[in-house]
């Protein structure tokens, strides 16, 4: 596998006086269109750099991403994609597919890729970063050739966020909101998963309530379920996590949520972690149905069975600053 951490190997090449590419998403409101404009319109004046916005509609944006990374690489400039992580991880689609460098201007809930990566998630601050960032390899992950950023998953936690989505738009948007939802969600958590698990030779048959597959090691961090190290690297950097909650009662579902607050989730009755570079996972569904509802980075779709996931070779390039040494500026992970 190519070593992601070299950040020299296949290194996109940033022309300083093309324009960078801005892809912004404009689900959210003309207020704050407008102050996402300005914040990055600001910074490009102040520091003499040239940039475009292209501010589509969300049935666009696969579009709009893949055009975007395909300028990118003719000008040899960067894609920066501005909104949540379900905008990131739609451009990383296009821009590992292109070969192009990224950039990130967080503007989610929990921001998890940003803050793993060094990035400030305040907006303008993150813009005067990529400003100043070169391209550096970082790890992502595939759901049957969709690339994800921070997490896949299948059983309860894409219910999860379906109706995190439902509280959010009758609540408003906070990490409070968003516990709340999932907590509401686990409590009447019933459908169990039959799954057929292939890891090489290591094969598996299971029930499960869910499977979590984490790329990230700050949100496994905050979980408390970093797995037991046990293949090279570590989860978002050389391997996957994959979390398991089997079939427990309502008693030991309260019990997990209060180690899930607590940040202790890999303490929890039922839970189970491990870490993988691939896996093919063969769900057993009901005759004639051939999909799956799966989710990726807060986006949920169907897809179809067997479901394979794996780390790529390729990494993505993501701009990131560099500190004196010429390092990535990354924060260390928690002890």
């Amino acid at each position: 596998m190519q070593d992601t951490r070299n950040p020299h190997a296949l290194q996109p090449e940033i022309d300083p006086a093309a324009a960078l590419l801005f892809v912004i998403n404009a689900a959210a409101g003309a207020l704050e269109l407008d102050a996402k404009r300005a914040v990055i319109e600001a910074a490009l004046a102040a520091h003499g750099r040239k940039g475009e916005l292209l501010i589509c509609r969300p049935d666009e944006l696969v579009r709009v991403a893949t055009h975007a990374a395909a300028q990118a690489v003719a000008r040899a400039s960067a894609v920066i994609a501005v909104g949540g992580d379900g905008s990131l991880s739609t451009m990383a689609q296009a821009a590992h597919a292109a070969g192009c460098a990224m950039g990130v201007i967080p503007y989610g809930t929990f921001n998890y890729f940003a803050r793993a990566h060094g990035i400030p998630t305040e907006p303008a601050a993150a813009v005067r970063h990529l400003l100043h960032a070169q391209p550096r390899p970082v790890q992502v992950g595939t759901i049957n050739d969709r690339v994800f950023l921070v997490n896949a998953s299948l059983g309860v936690y894409p219910e999860l966020l379906q109706d995190r989505e439902a509280y959010k738009a009758r609540f408003g948007r906070s990490r409070w909101v968003a516990f709340i939802a999932g907590c509401s969600t686990l409590l009447r958590a019933q459908r169990r998963l039959r799954l057929h698990i292939e890891m090489g030779a290591t094969v598996r048959d299971l029930h499960t309530l869910t499977l979590f597959i984490g790329n990230n090691r700050l949100q496994l961090q905050q979980f408390g379920a970093e797995p037991e190290d046990t293949v090279a690297g570590t989860p978002g950097d050389g391997s996957l996590a994959a979390l398991m909650l089997r079939p427990i009662g309502t008693l030991s579902m309260i019990g997990l949520m209060l180690h899930g607050a607590m940040g202790r989730l890999g303490e929890a009755a039922g839970m189970e972690s491990f870490e993988f570079t691939h896996m093919v996972v063969k769900p057993r569904l009901a005759p004639g149905r051939k999909e799956i509802t799966v989710a990726f980075d807060g986006e949920v779709a169907r897809m179809r069975v067997p479901i394979d996931i794996r780390v790529l070779d390729r990494p993505l390039y993501l701009l990131q600053a560099t500190d004196p040494a010429g390092t990535a500026n990354v924060p260390q992970a928690a002890a």
